[in-house]
This record gives structure tokens, C-alpha cells and sequence, in this order.
């Protein structure tokens, strides 16, 4: 199964070994400490940063990014202050911006995606995640991202079926978001059995795959890996970290050094996770 041609931003950042996929929900808790600990997590090796819009109504959020996104709400983030954010970030590597489809289709003069992501091509996000839509109601915003060369990354369940999975990698371009367990977001002591089994059944997708939900440590970041992901995406245990920083009024330096090791461990993890693969015999490819 293949989708839709990928940017070139984010089919590099895939290319050589696996990427390191951190989120940060944009704004929390402030806007000038959120810049710092995102350029923190570039410096750290991230590969692709997720930037998530912060909306009233994060449905496949657990608390630890609900909570990210109402301090990130009650700080004044806005969609016209993410772009303003996206523009004033120095990260040099691609911005997906994940948010929720009534931003999307509400930004801008007219209604439909076409505005906000013209306006996010024009601050340099590369591509999107939206949890809430549908593959049957993607058309609109597939077509949005073809025009102006974006990428839209689709999540898939340990329980989406394979006609539903068909659809989904029929609109995605860029990655696949590859739950590695049922739920919402959240940090976990352990990589969900389901992890394996998920990747088998997206080995003929001709998309990378980066697994996300509950990855908190490199050691999981090398199982994932390890099981055959082409990257790993961490949300919840980087958030704890700001909102302990937050908490605790810690200076926005000290939280930023802090995601900028947690950032080296995960990159780290992955890349040990990739050298435990078993070679694959002479005369195939992986």
C-alpha cells in the first residue's frame, strides 16, 4: 500500500536509521519558554518535532497534555500566534503541527482547510496530524497539503482494520503515527505488547512508521526500534517535564537542559534499538 508522494523535509529525516519524534503543545506555559524548550529538543536530536495547536478539546489526550494545552489556552495561544511562533523558531528541522480539524477548517477568511494551510506553508510546517478526522473527510485537506506541498500523517489503531487502513494510508503522506497501545496519551513503564504485532501488519506500507503512546525511556525507544519502527514519537514524558518545571518555577534554561538530555536519551535509545536488529540474510533488503 502506498500513499501520497512525502516532502522532501520529512522523507530526509527518515532516511538515514530511525527518527526521533518528539510533541510539545505550543505555549505552555508561556510563549518565550515554550520557543526554548522546543529549540532544546532540536538541539537534542530530535529529527521531526510535533507541534501541538493547543485546542479546547483534546480528545485523544490523557491528562498530562490536556493539562499542557489548558496552560498553553490560558497563556493566549491562539492559531495566529502558532504561526507567529512557528516564524520565530531557529530549529532547523521539519515542524508537523498536530491539532484538532475545527481549527483547521474555521481559520482564515473563508471556510475549509485551504487558508490555514497556506498559512502554515508559508511559516514552514511541513506536514500535520489531526486525530479527529476521518479518512472518508480527509479529501479537502489532502488536496490542501498536495497544493502547497505538505505532508498529512495518519494514526493508526492496534484495531483499525484493514479496510480502514487501506483508507487511511490511501490520504497519508510523510509517516504513519502508529498507536502502540489502545487509550489516549501518557507516559508508560512499559512498550505495549500490541507494538509488534502493529508494525507486522503495516510491513507492506510503503510509509515510514513511527510509534508513539507511552514511550517515556531509551530503553523503549530501542524495543520499539527494535520491533521494526522507523521511528518513535514522544509526547507525555517531555510535557511532564515542563509542567514539573512549571510547577516548581524552575528557570526556563534549567527545563530546557533537562528536555535537551531527555531528548539525547530517546535519540540515543532508538539508535540502539536499530543496531539490535537481526540482519537480514544475503541477497534481500530490510
Amino acid at each position: 500500500m502506498t500513499g501520497h508522494r512525502s516532502s522532501e523535509a520529512i522523507a530526509a529525516a527518515f532516511a538515514d536509521g530511525p527518527a526521533f519524534v518528539p510533541y510539545l503543545a505550543v505555549g505552555d506555559p508561556d510563549y518565550e519558554s515554550s520557543q526554548a524548550y522546543v529549540e532544546a529538543l532540536a538541539a537534542g536530536g530530535a529529527d521531526v518535532i510535533e507541534l501541538g495547536l493547543p485546542f479546547s478539546e483534546p480528545i485523544a489526550e490523557g491528562p498530562t497534555i490536556q493539562n499542557a494545552v489548558v496552560r498553553a489556552l490560558e497563556a493566549g495561544m491562539t492559531p495566529t500566534r502558532f504561526f507567529e511562533f512557528v516564524a520565530d523558531l531557529d530549529v532547523d528541522v521539519p515542524l508537523v503541527c498536530m491539532t484538532y480539524y475545527n481549527l483547521i477548517y474555521q481559520y482564515g477568511d473563508e471556510q475549509g482547510p485551504r487558508p490555514f494551510v497556506e498559512r502554515a506553508a508559508e511559516v514552514g510546517i511541513s506536514g500535520f496530524v489531526v486525530p479527529d478526522l476521518p479518512a472518508e473527510e480527509a479529501g479537502p485537506l489532502r488536496e490542501a497539503c498536495d497544493e502547497f506541498g505538505l505532508d498529512l500523517v495518519s494514526i493508526v489503531a492496534p484495531t483499525t482494520g484493514a479496510e480502514r487502513l487501506k483508507k487511511l494510508v490511501d490520504v497519508s503522506s510523510g509517516y504513519l503515527y502508529v498507536q502502540a497501545r489502545l487509550g489516549v496519551t501518557g507516559a508508560s513503564s512499559s512498550v505495549s505488547d500490541q507494538t509488534g504485532e502493529s508494525l507486522a501488519r503495516l510491513a507492506d506500507v510503503d510509509l515510514p512508521k513511527a510509534v508513539g503512546f507511552g514511550i517515556s525511556s531509551g530503553e523503549q525507544a530501542a524495543t520499539v526500534v527494535e520491533a521494526g519502527a522507523d521511528g518513535v514519537i514522544v509526547g507525555s514524558a517531555l510535557v511532564d517535564i515542563v509542567a514539573e518545571g512549571h510547577a516548581n518555577d524552575e528557570p526556563t534554561e534549567a527545563v530546557a537542559d533537562r528536555l535537551e538530555t531527555k531528548a539525547r536519551e530517546l535519540k540515543q535509545g532508538a539508535l540502539e534499538g536499530y543496531g539490535r536488529r537481526t540482519p537480514a540474510p544475503e541477497g534481500t533488503s530490510d
